[in-house]
């Protein structure tokens, strides 16, 4: 019973070994066709043939780090750096730590993250201290930060500017409304105080009588009058011409 149990254990092992050294030869298998097709520059069938491995082996350093590259290479620049980042977490030699904080700061690089990409070099370097190919991308990275640091500023300053002058033209705007504003004021009461003079004027003519027509009015007033008394006398005369009867 117990050299059964010993034989299917065996049995059973040697299934898993052979399971899992056909996963490793397809994984492999998969990377180098991968790289084929990479070098060939044909990195969308790099990156098929990298994703194809990790199905196999999810953990695979070569497959991940293939991927991010092929990524790269297809400016996936966003996703590349997902990959890198994940690798970097991983438990990795200093060399292979090196490598990938390398790969991701020319991934944050191409996104002009260069405050990112900085540190990622950093990083490399304090796995591979000698590595001057990472030190000259960290030098190119400082310098792009400094250089869009500037611009920000350039392009502070001309917003502050733009805002200043759009304030002056609204502040000009308004004094020239205001002053059009007292330019009609002053119009409209030059207006008014004219049609009152020309009121006043005409009150003036109308009270003012030439003495012609003065004169006319004198004779007309006395030619009326003398009318009024002749009627008065002729009535006086009718009345006593008139026959007086006796009362009874």
């Amino acid at each position: 019973m117990i050299a059964k149990q010993f034989i299917h254990t065996i049995a059973f092992v040697a299934s898993l070994l052979m399971v899992f050294n056909a996963f490793s030869q397809s994984e492999k298998k998969a990377i180098r066709e991968g790289n084929r097709e990479y070098k060939k520059g044909e990195f969308i069938d790099s990156e098929i043939s990298y994703r194809s491995a990790l199905e196999n082996n999810p953990s695979s350093f070569k497959g991940n780090f293939n991927l991010g590259d092929a990524m790269y290479k297809q400016e996936k620049f966003e996703e590349a750096s997902k990959v890198f980042e994940d690798l970097s977490e991983v438990n990795l030699s200093p060399k292979e730590k090196a490598e990938v904080y390398h790969n991701l700061g020319n991934s944050y690089f191409k996104q002009e993250k260069y405050p990112e990409s900085i540190e990622a070099y950093k990083n490399a370097l304090r796995n591979v201290p000698d590595d001057l190919e990472t030190k000259y991308n960290l030098a190119q990275a400082q310098r792009k930060l400094i250089q869009q640091q500037q611009q920000q500023n350039n392009q502070g300053e001309g917003e502050s500017q733009k805002n200043q002058d759009k304030n002056e033209n609204q502040e000009n705007k308004q004094d020239k409304q205001d002053e059009n504003k007292d330019d009609n004021k002053k119009q409209d009461q030059q207006q008014n105080q004219q049609q009152q003079n020309q009121e006043n004027q005409q009150q003036q003519n109308q009270q003012q009588i030439s003495p012609e027509d003065a004169r006319r009015m004198m004779e007309a007033l006395q030619n009326n009058e003398k009318n009024i008394q002749d009627r008065v006398k002729e009535q006086q005369a009718k009345a006593a011409k008139v026959k007086v009867e006796k009362n009874w």
